[in-house]
């Protein structure tokens, strides 16, 4: 699609590399999923989004998580105004279209769980209030794979709502050479809107009305139901890891300007999708594998149609 094409231009101008990062977001974007980001610090994780708020006409907003964040840092609460002798609802930084929830596994469960409601219902709930979300709205959080200091687990439950897991690397000598190049630019780089909100909206309409193919669905149920039958995984996907795929591979023929599905996008997606969803064992961990090379094996062995 053009328009899609001239998007990553406009994010290119910004961030060099990173195409998996920025893959990631168009298709959470066009299917209603969140994204979970692990890699270094440094890596433009938040001037991906910042830059994509821009070309897209959207609101953004930043979460530093910290162990001493509070619930109602996020949603938002409701104040006493002693001026007027009332109570008036602040809301919280979750109100944003895209928001980025910076090492997040620096809170304990109990804030990260504030995010669950915004993240599968699209609104949140102050003092028996309920709000709607703006649309479009995407949560993308960082967790540092290398600070375990400090740091908490993320529940399943909270997991199995992000769309994608994205694993973010330093990228090529040649990116890191243009990275410093650009750094001693003084210049800001202007960023041009490619997609209305309202656009946006269609064009996430449109991808989710891409064909697939019965003998597709079937596939991908196999794949799920290979995850939870292989012997070195202690659990496998939940049934919306199957869902977010079929939306992930509508999203992705959508992007290239196809008009249904085929096994490839399914494959290029399967990781992403699938990678937080699935528990090793014991003895997979002790053995040094990932999830990763699970699923590679996975979808070796489940037939292609």
């Amino acid at each position: 699609m053009q328009k899609i094409e001239k998007l990553k231009k406009e994010i290119q101008k910004v961030i060099v590399g990173q195409e998996e990062m920025i893959d990631a977001i168009l298709v959470a974007l066009l299917s209603s999923g969140h994204i979970l980001l692990e890699g270094m610090p440094g890596l433009a994780k938040t001037t991906a989004v910042k830059t994509f708020a821009k070309a897209l006409g959207l609101a953004f907003s930043r979460i530093q998580f910290t162990p001493d964040l509070l619930p109602s840092d996020i949603i938002g609460a409701n104040i006493y105004n002693p001026a007027k002798m009332e109570f008036f609802i602040k809301k919280g930084p979750v109100f944003a279209n895209l928001v980025l929830a910076d090492e997040i596994n620096r809170a304990p469960a109990k804030v990260q769980s504030a995010l669950l409601e915004a993240m599968q219902e699209r609104q949140v709930t102050i003092d028996n209030q309920t709000f709607a979300l703006p649309k479009p709205f995407l949560v993308m959080a960082t967790q540092n794979p290398i600070e375990q200091e400090g740091t908490y687990n993320l529940p399943e439950a909270q997991l199995d709502r992000f769309m994608m897991k994205i694993l973010l690397d330093v990228g090529s000598r040649e990116n890191e050479l243009e990275i410093l190049e650009r750094s001693e630019r003084k210049d800001e780089v202007a960023i041009e809107q490619v997609f209305s909100q309202q656009e946006l909206l269609q064009a996430a309409k449109e991808a989710s009305q891409i064909y697939v193919d019965k003998v597709l669905k079937e596939y991908i149920v196999d794949i799920i139901f290979a995850t939870r039958n292989h012997p070195k995984l202690r659990f496998g996907s939940s049934p919306r890891g199957g869902i977010e795929l079929l939306k992930a591979a509508k999203a992705m023929a959508y992007m290239e300007n196809q008009e249904y599905v085929t096994p490839e996008f399914i494959l290029q997606m399967a990781k992403p999708i699938l990678r937080h969803r699935v528990i090793l064992d014991y003895e997979a961990r002790a053995e040094g594998l990932t999830s990763d090379a699970i699923l590679d094996e996975i979808l070796e062995e489940v037939p292609v149609p």
